[in-house]
Order: C-alpha cells, then sequence, then structure tokens
C-alpha cells in the first residue's frame, strides 16, 4: 500500500467504525485512535497541495468530508512557530501527528468573564494521538513544537468542521468570540481514481 491508498483504507476503515457504533463517541475515539495512529505512521501519501504552508498562519486542508458530514479528515499545516487561537470544537475529534511535533494546552471550562484556567501544556511527537470532546475537554491552543521546520498533523472530527459553528476565548477575561473555520484549500485529494491498479490486472 502506497501514497493515496493509504488515506483511501483510512477512510473506509472510519466509515465502517462510524456506522457500526451507532454513535457511542468512545468506541469512535478509541477504535478511531488505532486507525489514525496507523495512517501518522506512515508520511509518504499527503499530496504535496495539502502540505503546503502559509507565511503568517497555519493552514487546515479539507482531505475528505462524509457525504452525511458524520466525520471529517483534514491535514493541519504548521509553519515555524505557528499557533491556534484557544478555540473549541463542539464536536468529538482526533489529532495524529504525522511531522514534526506539536505543543497543546487544555483549559478548564470558560466561565463568562472568568480568566481561563490552564493545564498543563504537553507534546505530541510524530505517530502520538490526543482527542477531544465537549465530554472530556474541548478547549485548547495548540502550537507548533519547532521554532525552524514545519509540523503536520491530520485530524477527524465528528463533522464537517470548516462548516462548524465554533468560538475562540480571550485568555484574560474567558469571553467568546464566534468563529467558522473554513478550509484552505479548495480541492480535495482524488483517492477515489483506483483505474492504474485496475489495469495492471488486465491481461493482453
Amino acid at each position: 500500500m502506497n501514497e493515496l491508498a493509504r488515506l483511501r483504507h483510512f477512510v473506509v476503515e472510519f466509515t465502517r467504525l462510524i456506522e457500526r457504533s451507532s454513535g457511542q463517541e468512545s468506541r469512535v475515539l478509541d477504535e478511531g485512535g488505532e486507525l489514525l495512529s496507523a495512517l501518522v505512521k506512515h508520511d509518504d501519501w499527503l499530496p504535496a497541495q495539502c502540505a503546503r504552508t502559509h507565511p503568517q498562519h497555519y493552514q487546515q486542508h479539507l482531505l475528505h468530508c462524509d457525504p452525511l458530514e458524520r466525520f471529517s479528515v483534514v491535514s493541519f499545516v504548521w509553519g515555524p512557530a505557528q499557533s491556534t487561537p484557544i478555540h473549541n470544537h463542539t464536536v468529538w475529534g482526533l489529532i495524529g501527528v504525522m511531522r514534526g511535533a506539536e505543543t497543546c494546552r487544555r483549559f478548564a471550562q470558560p466561565g463568562a468573564g472568568q480568566p481561563l484556567v490552564g493545564l498543563e501544556p504537553y507534546r505530541l511527537s510524530c505517530g502520538q494521538t490526543d482527542k477531544v470532546s465537549p465530554a472530556i475537554g474541548d478547549v485548547h491552543e495548540v502550537a507548533n513544537a519547532f521554532n525552524d521546520s514545519v509540523s503536520i498533523s491530520i485530524h477527524v472530527y465528528g463533522a464537517n468542521i470548516g462548516a462548524v459553528k465554533r468560538q475562540v476565548f480571550d485568555l484574560a477575561t474567558g469571553n467568546a468570540k464566534p468563529f467558522v473555520s473554513g478550509y484552505s484549500n479548495d480541492t480535495t485529494p482524488n483517492f477515489w481514481d483506483r483505474s492504474a491498479d485496475v489495469r495492471a490486472t488486465m491481461t493482453t
């Protein structure tokens, strides 16, 4: 298995997981985390256009969205020292680092007009995964762990995450501001073209 076949296999298996889990979030996070861990152990499949950086801010490239918007798969590309604001997701999410490393810091659930309470920061290195959801902790900030190189992580969310109404938070006051992230790319990878594999099985 190589290149986009890895992503196709992941999407197929994750779709099967969504169907058999019947909405059980803990099962999706546990079994989905194993699928994501297996995917990010390989750094040979992400198309170049979905690994592009931006000089000012991180990029969020859509790789796949389930037709019923039950989950989406996204590559996050971090230029040197780039980071997110403090934000939430409102849905479950899985994060797997494929290249470089990230630093993460979670926050206790914000209260209106109250400063945010940060928990101990931690680091995710290549091959490691993390999970978020309103049930287990949904507010965090993430940054590239390196000041001189690119990091890339693959995220899976329980919705079409680019179209979800979410919030960013002010550290000092806990005040929330709504946002919708959208995506950095206009086209998604075509991992369904298996024509070359089929032709290879044909006899003349």
